[in-house]
């Protein structure tokens, strides 16, 4: 569970809320892994004097935290989730390199398909550094190469062409293309407002990724 609020005083009416709920029904949070971070908006950082407490322990405040599998910054960077993706893909690429060396070359591109196509939450990345998402790429050209026995400097858009597999600007598009789908087709009134405003930082990277290919498509 997440308790998102502008302020100080809105996340302590929220946690009396949780605490009063919990009394009710017979629950208990575990206060442990209970955690409190504060997004910084640019350079300025929100002070706060009092502690938050839930059920009558302080929550530890942290600068980064991973929910459901993604991690989440203070300052809104992707670039640890980046790496976190970067180190899971080489893990299974090796793993795949070295349970299947001896399988077809189909069998091979199927599995480098269901193992190293995810990019777990890419879709959500929009604030890194170029040298993050490079690494990134560079990861996945890599795997590609090693599971299928292929030279270290083969040509990257020459290989994949050729085993009829997305790189890793087309997989990038395809995953923020359906998140945006669903947003601007959800009923919530606030998913939809993140994909239909124009300041939206989602939408903005998606239009950064497709724009290249529109030119191209133009010329």
């Amino acid at each position: 569970m997440v308790l998102l609020s502008p302020s100080m005083k809105g996340l302590r009416k929220l946690l009396r809320i949780c605490e009063r709920y919990a009394v009710a029904h017979g629950l208990r949070y575990n206060t442990s892994k209970s955690k409190l971070m504060i997004f910084k908006s640019g350079n300025k950082i929100y002070e706060h004097k009092e502690p938050l407490s839930l059920c009558n322990a302080p929550l530890n405040m942290v600068t980064k935290f991973k929910y459901l599998g993604h991690w989440v910054s203070d300052n809104l960077s992707d670039i640890l989730d980046l790496e976190r993706e970067r180190r899971a893909l080489a893990v299974r690429c090796n793993m795949l390199a070295r349970r299947f060396a001896r399988c077809s070359e189909q069998v091979k591109i199927t599995l480098f398909k269901a193992y190293c196509q995810s990019f777990y939450t890419c879709s959500l990345w929009t604030g890194y550094t170029q040298r993050a998402y490079n690494a990134l790429r560079v990861q996945y050209n890599d795997a590609f190469r090693v599971v299928m026995g292929l030279p270290r400097f083969c040509s990257a858009s020459g290989m994949f062409a050729e085993a009829r597999v997305d790189d890793f600007y087309a997989i990038i598009r395809k995953r923020c293309a359906s998140l945006m789908n669903r947003l601007q087709a959800s009923p919530n009134i606030i998913l939809s407002a993140l994909a239909c405003r124009w300041d939206s930082p989602l939408l903005r990277h998606w239009i950064g990724l497709h724009a290249p290919l529109a030119r191209c498509n133009l010329l």
